[in-house]
């Protein structure tokens, strides 16, 4: 999947010209509720409400941000669903929302028809990371291991992810000891103490990997991780899905155009900006902004979920 990003440095005027515009003409009719679909105090959360703090910095507008949990985003995405389309309700969630987690669990009471895709702010450094005392240096080692009548426990943080794992396994001929918990925090935690052996995270790595304390043994991405763009992606054993995936803002269904333009736009320059704290957090955070928006945005969640009916066919 290719990231459509928009670098302030260089496209900095265009977007301006673009936007100001757009917000000459639209302001939301009263406050906007900014649904988040993670946990308080978490890099999502903390995402959300910096990004909020500078949209009402910069635009007037004010904005309440509240906590709406549970399946993945999928109770965000119901309770939007048939809610006020006017821009004064959106959320962030993750792709995954919209694809596994839709497809997985049709009685959840939602589909795409029912959001406006509004922006992805980043994406995840997706890899199958060990502690660097393990010794194993791709995830060729521990497939070795696991031969050799190791039990490796396999730590993930979302039944696509434990699909994938599964799927690993069985390309490579072991099982796995699969352990599923609620983020990749929780991911790194348990390899950190040695509850784990491996685990897949999504960018949370990077201090530990930096510093020669966690290594990356593959790339779950499409492309390489930018953290260790030598590690090998999945397809070099045996599975050809990946677990490319972002944060993504979106608001009820049928929003108009001029609504759904300059929250995108809005949301865009901000965490395109480095300067502004919400920008400087995604850096850090997530490595960057990456920023895809309209029918391309539409088409990713599509193609999201039709990825997802085969992932869930290949495990049956």
């Amino acid at each position: 999947m290719k990231s459509i990003l928009r670098p302030l440095a260089v496209a900095g005027a265009l977007v301006l010209m673009a936007t100001t515009g757009a917000f000459a003409e639209w302001k939301p009719s009263g406050p906007i509720t900014m649904m988040i679909g993670f946990a308080a105090g978490g890099g999502a959360d903390t995402q959300a409400r910096m990004i909020a703090e500078e949209l009402e910095k910069r635009h007037g507008w004010t904005i309440i941000p509240e906590q709406v949990t549970g399946g993945g985003g999928a109770k965000l995405a119901a309770k939007m669903k048939g809610m006020a389309n006017d821009g004064t309700v959106i959320g962030l969630a993750v792709t995954e929302t919209f694809g596994y987690n839709m497809v997985a669990n049709p009685k959840a009471g939602y589909t795409q028809a029912d959001i406006t895709p509004l922006t992805t702010t980043a994406g995840f450094q997706m890899g199958i990371v060990a502690q660097a005392s393990k010794g194993w240096k791709d995830f060729g080692d521990v497939i070795a291991a696991a031969k050799a009548g190791e039990t490796i426990r396999f730590g993930t943080m979302s039944p696509k992810i434990a699909d994938i794992a599964y799927l690993l396994g069985e390309a490579n001929g072991v099982e796995f000891n699969i352990i599923e918990v609620k983020g990749g925090k929780a991911v790194m935690n348990g390899v950190n103490a040695g509850d784990m052996d491996i685990g897949f995270m999504a960018g949370i790595q990077a201090k530990g990997v930096a510093a020669g304390d966690l290594v990356n043994l593959a790339s779950a991405l499409s492309t390489p991780l930018e953290m260790s763009p030598d590690a090998k992606g999945m397809d070099a054993y045996g599975v050809d899905f990946v677990l490319d995936g972002y944060f993504v803002f979106v608001g009820p269904g049928g929003m108009p155009s001029e609504a759904s333009k300059a929250l995108s736009s809005a949301i865009a320059d901000v965490v395109n900006d480095p300067s502004t704290k919400a920008g400087g957090f995604v850096k850090k955070a997530f490595g960057g902004a990456t920023t895809i928006s309209g029918s391309e945005l539409g088409g990713l969640l599509a193609k999201d979920a039709a990825e997802s009916e085969m992932l869930m066919n290949a495990v049956q």
